[in-house]
């Protein structure tokens, strides 16, 4: 079973009950809203041909699907209940998670004021084109914010305000189970004495992100520079990009070094642990035929020292978590990136520091439209960004790991592989999707 976002509903399949639901709903006409599930089936004759995996509704509720797309449309409660799984007695106005699936009628912000309709202009801003429902004035959380908002009129400029909504309380249905993808080790812990804050775009000392690794070049003059970022994935191993080794097989690993526990590339630090590399393997099917690099992963072997081991565990390296089996965040969830990279797009040299900033994972769909990436989003992809477009990964963050924090413990989902400039609209950071890759880095790694 997988996960989706909301707290008190999981995944599960199409029951003749919903295909009778379906029917009865393409003799009335009634209409939907955004579907939430992307799963296709074939309706054939009548008959559904292949199952589908749609929201299991609590209270007697039913899915409807979509005729044409197979899509999850809209959900059926019965009388007394709504909300995303009919979990909310009806009357009872609130939002779950940070409200991405809010659909209620409150249209009054924090401050009062009357919400403004979300009209032809305003949806063109965002993610969503119709604003879950088409033209109204209600509350909504289109942009991945912190809840549901709306734009109001103050002082005479169009601004936008959190709305007036209570969260709904903890669902009591189900029990809390850990989510079955972050490993059962010490990996993805923070330092104790350094659980920083997280600050956009802001200078972090590496005890905040003890797993990021600086891959070194030593060129012809003996100068070494640096050339990518990277993850720690275990005592001898660091996961990067496969772009960041231009020369694919004939690269030279004795060129390469790894730097860890390191805050600043322009001076030494008493955190820092350093390593040549034993090994670069590049995944076999990498490619840039389409100028997009699918398959941009790559695994550097460090070389251990005389009692055979590689990097130390300490307030300024530990190793990350790798996604498990059903690994699925959902979109909006909130992640982090940190590197070595450029501060903005154009600039001829790399940050001297480690920088931070938080992101937000993206829908496929979203960015595989027309007026993002189109057809240069591959299913090895995934993309994040900042709802205002003010944070990205940059040149030079390349290789570095998108991480996201799970029962307390950070998994890197992705690893930081391209994008078109730094923090522009619609063009938010592309990363190698790390859980289409867990049997080839275990293959190798042992991990």
């Amino acid at each position: 079973m997988l996960y989706i976002q909301e707290e008190c509903g999981i995944l599960c399949y199409l029951t003749s009950e919903h295909q009778a639901a379906f029917r009865t709903v393409l003799l009335l006409g009634v209409g939907g809203v955004a579907p939430t599930l992307r799963t296709p089936f074939l309706w054939t004759l009548g008959v559904f041909t292949q199952a589908v995996q749609f929201p299991r509704l609590l209270n007697g509720g039913r899915s409807v699907p979509s005729l044409t797309t197979g899509r999850h449309m809209f959900c059926l409660c019965p009388n007394g209940f709504e909300g995303t799984f009919c979990q909310t007695a009806s009357g009872a106005d609130c939002y779950e998670g940070v409200g991405i699936y809010y659909r209620g009628f409150r249209s009054q912000s924090e401050s009062g004021r009357r919400c403004e309709p979300w009209d032809a202009d305003t949806r063109l801003r965002y993610l969503s084109l119709d604003v879950y429902g088409g033209r109204h004035n209600y509350c909504r959380n289109v942009r991945f914010k912190r809840r549901p908002w709306c734009h109001v009129w103050k002082e005479q400029h169009m601004v936008w305000e959190y709305c007036d909504i209570p969260r709904c309380a903890s669902c009591k249905s189900q029990p809390h189970r850990p989510h079955p993808h972050v490993m059962t080790n010490t990996c993805g812990r923070r330092s104790r004495r350094k659980q920083m804050r997280i600050v956009g775009g802001s200078v972090a000392p590496v005890e905040s992100h003890p797993w990021v690794a600086a891959i070194l070049w030593r060129g012809r003059s003996k100068d070494v520079v640096f050339r990518c970022g990277g993850s720690l994935i275990s005592s001898c191993w660091v996961m990067t990009a496969a772009h960041c080794f231009p020369d694919g097989s004939r690269v030279n690993e004795r060129r390469f070094m790894v730097s860890l526990g390191k805050s600043a590339l322009n001076q030494s630090d008493a955190l820092e642990q350093k390593f040549r590399v034993d090994k670069i393997i590049l995944h076999p099917d990498f490619n840039n035929e389409l100028g997009n690099y699918d398959n941009d992963i790559a695994l550097l072997k460090l070389k251990s020292k005389k009692d055979g081991r590689c990097a130390r565990d300490s307030v300024g390296v530990r190793r990350v978590c790798l996604p498990g089996e059903g690994h699925n965040l959902p979109v909006g969830f909130p992640c982090e990136i940190a590197g070595y990279g450029k501060e903005k797009h154009g600039l001829w040299y790399h940050s001297q520091f480690l920088r931070q900033a938080r992101v937000n994972l993206l829908a496929a769909d979203v960015c595989g439209a027309d007026d993002y990436y189109g057809d240069k989003i591959t299913s090895n992809m995934l993309c994040a960004g900042r709802d205002d477009w003010t944070q990205d990964a940059c040149e030079g963050d390349s290789g570095g790991p998108l991480v996201c924090q799970v029962d307390g413990r950070f998994v890197a989902v992705g690893v930081v592989s391209w994008g078109e400039g730094c923090a522009r609209e619609r063009r938010p950071g592309v990363y190698a999707k790390v859980h289409n890759y867990r049997q080839w880095i275990r293959q190798h790694t042992g991990v």
